[in-house]
């Protein structure tokens, strides 16, 4: 049976994510005008809401859709607000200006107020574990923040250091991205009371998709339409970061080519963007990001052979899937 599409999973999905939205812009509601303003634009900004929904999924899988209660909607609210802090975080290291076809945050009300109110998101999402009274869940919650905090310094260290290699790349996408999406996963094991294989099953699965759709991700910053994606083609290299694309043009080009690679790593030059396009294609880079990104999506589709077959466990195949097929 082929794995059902994006519009599908999001159509399976799509009550209980409404009472999840209707909860976050609930328990985003502050007394103080501003972090109302700058929390409902980027939380309005909309986007997939992939994170919390694979935390839906992810207990549906392992348990039936009546397990997709208000616990859930809450837990799954606590993902989209670290995910949402990360995202205000992340504009203001990378400067950045243009998110999902508008201005960042940080460029509407600067670098300042975005910080704060990434903190404000933060601390909310500890008040909404709590509420749950489970220590299992707070100690996943926990660790997974503490380790999206050590990827944002990881990739500090990294930004404009042409000496990236593939394995210090993966390590960031490790704890940026995967790491929330194995929680997601995980989390909805536990909602399901679900038996600890089937919960590691879930976090496996996780894990290997967010590295599969940032790999994806960091193709698109050199493949994609700029309309579609939503910010400018190259954002990642005027940033100084070597994604996998180019990581992989560097060490197979030739010398003097890739001398001046990695020039302009060191230097952000995304006035040679055209340049880094030609070596990328020439050395099967983006061909090459594909595969890699494939393989971790193969794993993660096999991660969930052990849990039951139903129209949960089959929405999550069809998400491993759209993560290395599409094209925004």
């Amino acid at each position: 049976m082929q794995p059902p599409s994006l519009t599908e999973i999001q159509a399976l999905a799509r009550e209980p994510m409404a009472a999840v939205d209707r909860l976050i812009r609930e328990r985003l509601k502050s007394d103080v005008v501003l972090i109302n303003q700058v929390a409902e634009y980027i939380i309005g900004a909309g986007g997939k809401r992939l994170r919390p929904m694979l935390l839906l999924l992810a207990t549906g899988a392992a348990g039936g859709e009546a397990l997709i209660d208000a616990k859930a909607h809450q837990l799954a609210a606590v993902v989209e607000f670290i995910h949402t802090a990360t995202l205000l975080h992340d504009d203001v290291v990378d400067e950045s200006d243009m998110r999902r076809g508008r201005r960042t945050a940080n460029s509407v009300w600067g670098n300042a107020a975005s910080v704060l109110v990434g903190d404000f998101l933060y601390s909310r999402s500890f008040q909404l574990m709590v509420e749950l009274q489970r220590m299992e869940v707070m100690q996943i919650l926990a660790d997974t923040t503490n380790r999206i905090a050590e990827g944002e310094v990881l990739q500090l260290l990294h930004i404009r250091n042409p000496d990236t290699d593939e394995a210090a790349y993966l390590r960031v996408v490790e704890r940026k991205t995967a790491v929330l999406f194995a929680a997601a996963t995980r989390l909805g094991g536990l909602l399901a009371d679900a038996p600890a294989e089937h919960c590691d099953a879930l976090e496996t699965f996780g894990l290997n998709l967010g590295y599969a759709f940032q790999i994806a991700d960091d193709v698109l910053d050199y493949a994609a339409d700029a309309d579609a994606l939503g910010k400018n083609l190259g954002d990642d290299l005027a940033e100084g970061k070597a994604t996998l694309p180019l990581i992989h043009a560097i060490a197979h080009s030739d010398a003097a080519a890739s001398a001046r690679l990695r020039d302009i790593v060191s230097n952000g030059d995304v006035e040679s963007l055209d340049e880094v396009m030609t070596a990328i294609r020439a050395t099967g880079g983006l061909d090459y990001s594909r595969r890699r990104a494939s393989e971790y999506a193969t794993k993660a589709e096999a991660a969930l052979a052990t849990l039951p077959s139903n129209p949960y466990s089959r929405a999550l195949l069809g998400l491993a899937q759209y993560a290395v097929s599409r094209d925004t």
